[in-house]
């Protein structure tokens, strides 16, 4: 995974509660076994219509959108089933930090363990973000180091994260190369108890 410790990007503000995975990644596109390609259908039944031309009313469509790094939403997102092709899905389409007031546990876990940062903030900062969002260009800046975000207009808020996480997206750590961390002690512990 790609480190993540300090982040500017655009944002992309999508004011709308309890966005649940099927609506990140709709069911049908789950077919496929690689982790890649996913981007292609985010949010797939909001940002086309039927006839498959662009839906130019869904915030990704909005031309001050296009091209964000960074996903502000409202509470409870990526609530329903437990679908890891969701953030899948968002870090395809170029996504590196989802702020929101609220995200489903495993939703949440799935982003850390995929090099996505969830960033939890008050709903009022959530606003505030969702509401700059609208301006053409509007960015921030994530420092994961200091778990300080802020823009360039004074912005400023603290979030919190569990030390293990912070220590594993700073490095683009998954779980395999922690464990691979611990390769000598493993090799000497599979030397004394061979069967």
């Amino acid at each position: 995974m790609k480190p993540i410790v300090v982040h500017k990007g655009k944002v992309a503000g999508m004011d709308r509660v309890n966005v649940d995975t099927d609506q990140i990644i709709p069911k049908q596109f789950l077919k496929r076994v690689e982790r890649t390609g996913f981007g292609q259908f985010l949010f797939f039944d909001w940002r086309f219509k039927k006839d498959g031309s662009e839906n130019e009313e869904f915030e990704l469509n909005q031309p001050e959108n296009r091209d964000a790094t960074i996903l502000a939403a409202g509470q409870n997102f990526g609530c329903g089933s437990s679908r890891e092709h969701a953030p899948w899905a968002l870090q395809d389409y170029g996504f590196k930090v989802i702020i929101a007031p609220s995200f489903a546990d495993i939703f949440y876990n799935n982003c850390l363990k995929n090099g996505i940062l969830p960033v939890t903030l008050d709903e009022k900062d959530v606003q505030y973000v969702i509401k700059e969002s609208q301006a053409a260009d509007y960015k921030c800046t994530i420092d994961l180091q200091r778990q300080i975000i802020c823009d360039d207009s004074g912005f400023q808020r603290i979030f919190d994260i569990d030390p293990y996480w912070k220590e594993m997206l700073i490095n683009g750590w998954d779980e395999i190369d922690v464990t691979l961390k611990y390769n000598k002690h493993i090799t000497e512990f599979e030397k004394q108890h061979r069967l």
